[in-house]
């Protein structure tokens, strides 16, 4: 695998695994729309690679969110935010173990699909008025908060429909604002990816380990994805204090557009 890939492909999961535009569509369009044969015809190596990108990316949300993470362990008042945060992962990690064959393999016409769809599905959960932060005092991040947040990360399984917007288009039909809807979404996001690279890590371990000439792009993708992770991390909740998601479903709606029109041209 040639590492220019790998430090693309990095870059493409970093950036697309926090901002609503779904890391999964991206990760399986780039190789085909660049004819990647490497990725593309071989189901292994990705499933190797991508326990690279779910490191790194770990690592980056980890860079950026430690103070809270800290502070959630410490502090007795946010012991109950912690629990429903990982409790709010358990629907992706039953769904991920139940269907992980069906997933991997990604239709690229579904992708675009998904994309506009819940593209528009956050355009209108933006619309909703903003009544609650992440943890106001009378209505705080509950269990019923929680449990849908949770389902609706487990939709995001499905490649094109993206972790990040589905759960943030949860926490704005919800009432939250939209920093505490990506806040939440983050944080939730942590044990997932963290989780999945967990898993398919053992496998690589089962299986033997790295296969020849994958250290160095495995390095070099979990680098660019830790980079690009936090920068996107940042960026987005700084965008999201003065600006709506509409940019990013006006991106979605015309990518998805333009996947479709070139799926059916090939």
């Amino acid at each position: 695998m040639p590492i220019l890939h790998a430090i693309v492909l990095g870059i493409v999961q970093g950036l697309t695994e926090f901002l609503p535009i779904s890391s999964s569509g991206h990760l399986a369009i780039v190789p085909w729309l660049f004819k990647w044969k490497e990725l593309t015809n071989n189901p292994d190596l990705n499933q190797t690679f991508d326990v690279a990108l779910h490191i790194g990316t770990f690592v980056g949300a980890l860079a950026y969110f430690w103070r809270d993470i800290w502070s959630i362990v410490v502090t007795p008042a946010r012991h109950r935010l912690g629990l429903l945060l990982v409790l709010s992962t358990i629907p992706a990690g039953l769904v991920g173990i139940a269907f992980e064959s069906s997933l991997a393999n990604a239709n690229e016409l579904l992708i675009g699909v998904m994309l506009i769809v819940f593209g528009l599905v956050l355009y209108a959960a933006d619309k909703q008025v903003a009544t609650r932060t992440a943890e106001m005092g009378d209505r705080p991040f509950g269990v019923r908060d929680a449990a849908i947040m949770g389902l609706a990360q487990a939709a995001a399984l499905q490649p094109g429909v993206s972790r990040s917007g589905v759960t943030i288009s949860a926490g704005r039909f919800l009432g939250f604002d939209r920093e505490s809807a990506a806040r939440l979404s983050f944080l939730m996001a942590m044990p997932v990816i963290a989780g999945a690279g967990f898993v398919k890590g053992l496998k690589i371990v089962a299986d033997g380990g790295l296969g020849p000439g994958l250290a160095a792009p495995f390095f070099w993708g979990m680098l660019a994805s830790a980079v690009t992770g936090a920068f996107a991390v940042w960026f987005l909740l700084r965008l999201v204090k003065t600006q709506s998601f509409t940019p990013f479903v006006i991106y979605r709606v015309i990518a998805g557009l333009a996947i479709i029109a070139i799926y059916l041209a090939r």
